[in-house]
């Protein structure tokens, strides 16, 4: 019986054929949006695998959009309805269809070709601020909440101002060689408020271990409610956030000087007081910098103008230390001095004076320095003569003398 019942079961109708399979990139991953002054930078990592884990991400582009909005919206809204910020060529597989699974090799992926950016690459991209990107968008229309909602808002009770200032709201996706979408990454916002004032030219100074950098504290144009101050009670603020202000620092040497080009942020969190160690010394280096100052309302921050610019060649003036416990040992026909190495890593040795017991000046002995930490001066026996040493750098800066030691030879 239940023979027959298999034959008539393998004997059945075939189905209609299944489409073909479309793999689609995964999500661009790590997509920041940084915003300072009226420039947001973004940057996110090129999808290398489809949806599915397969490689290579069957891609040739990646499109970041964005959409300027006070309430919440999903990517899908911001692709649909936002502006096309910019568009990242990428290299595409020769053939999507040879895709490697998720658990097969690398060694069996043919690398993708063509023109644009490596799969897996670390993208960047610019917007500039200005005119609509400030305008927020109207809510999505859906009629069938639109009644619901307006007897919603009609029972609510009467608030202040919103807490939340407009965001400008990013989202990139990737787009398969065929032109379909794929998974959109995850949302990046900044504040669209007016961003804090640049700072002043900040000071440099530095001495052998680090330069510090300083700068005047900024004020928020605007603020009614003033930091706190000595002998003034604390209050709380109602209604809108009171922002918290910070600092960036960077590093423009590298550009010269140039403060809208590439530059290296040395701060890896912002800076609450208005100074800032850079331990990084390197004698004869023109080191540059510029500070920003970082408002963050809400969880969200945004970097205002950079200030202006300020240079220093670091020049080591600053002479080693005075040789310590420095001897004078007797011998026959000699004296032997010796003394502690001094610890510093530009030492280039030391010179040692010698000069009479009854007040005669000290005059070198040595024409040059001498790298080891002792000396043995050949002198008449029984004269006796009073030694100092001092320390010299690779730059030429000498130290002060050492304290004196005396012997006469035997």
């Amino acid at each position: 019986m239940w023979l027959a019942l298999a034959a008539s079961a393998a004997c059945g109708k075939a189905g209609p054929p299944l489409p073909p399979l479309v793999r689609v990139p995964a999500p661009p991953a790590e997509l920041v949006a940084a915003r300072r002054g009226a420039r947001v930078d973004l940057r996110f990592t090129v999808p290398n695998s489809n949806s599915d884990g397969s490689r290579p991400a069957n891609e040739d582009r990646v499109d970041v959009y964005a959409l300027t909005a006070t309430e919440p919206i999903t990517a899908d809204d911001i692709i649909k309805r936002g502006t096309l910020v910019g568009r990242i060529d990428v290299k595409a597989p020769r053939d999507p269809d040879k895709a490697v699974e998720a658990d097969e090799s690398d060694a069996d992926v043919e690398p993708p070709a063509g023109p644009g950016l490596d799969q897996g690459a670390v993208a960047h991209l610019t917007e500039l601020l200005a005119g609509a990107a400030f305008t927020p968008a109207g809510p999505s229309r859906d009629p069938r909440k639109e009644k619901r909602g307006t007897a919603e808002r009609a029972a609510r009770p009467l608030l202040g101002p919103a807490a939340a200032p407009p965001s400008r709201v990013y989202v990139a996706v990737g787009f398969s060689t065929r032109g379909r979408k794929g998974v959109p990454s995850n949302p990046a916002t900044v504040p669209l408020v007016m961003p804090p004032p640049a700072p002043e030219a900040p000071s440099i100074a530095y001495d052998e271990t680090a330069v510090t950098v300083t700068w005047k504290p900024v004020t928020l144009s605007g603020m009614v409610q003033q930091p706190d101050a000595d002998g003034v009670l604390p209050s709380t603020p109602i209604g809108t956030p009171l922002p918290n202000v910070a600092y960036h620092v960077y590093d423009v040497s590298a550009a010269d000087g140039n403060a809208g080009a590439a530059a290296d942020k040395l701060t890896a969190t912002p800076a609450a007081q208005p100074a800032y160690t850079d331990a990084r010394i390197t004698w004869g280096q023109r080191r540059c910098y510029i500070v920003r100052a970082v408002e963050t309302i809400n969880d969200l921050t945004l970097e205002g103008e950079a200030s202006a610019v300020q240079c220093k060649t670091l020049a080591d003036t600053f002479p080693p230390a005075a040789p310590k416990n420095v001897q004078a040992v007797p011998n026959e026909g000699s004296i032997s001095l010796i003394w502690d190495p001094n610890p510093e890593k530009d030492l280039a040795g030391y010179l040692v004076f010698r000069g009479g017991e009854g007040g005669e000046a000290a005059q070198p002995v040595t024409p040059s320095p001498i790298e080891e930490a002792r000396f043995n001066d050949p002198v008449a026996p029984g004269v006796r003569y009073s030694y100092v040493v001092k320390a010299v750098d690779k730059a030429g800066n000498i130290s002060a003398a050492s304290p004196p030691a005396s012997a006469a030879a035997r």
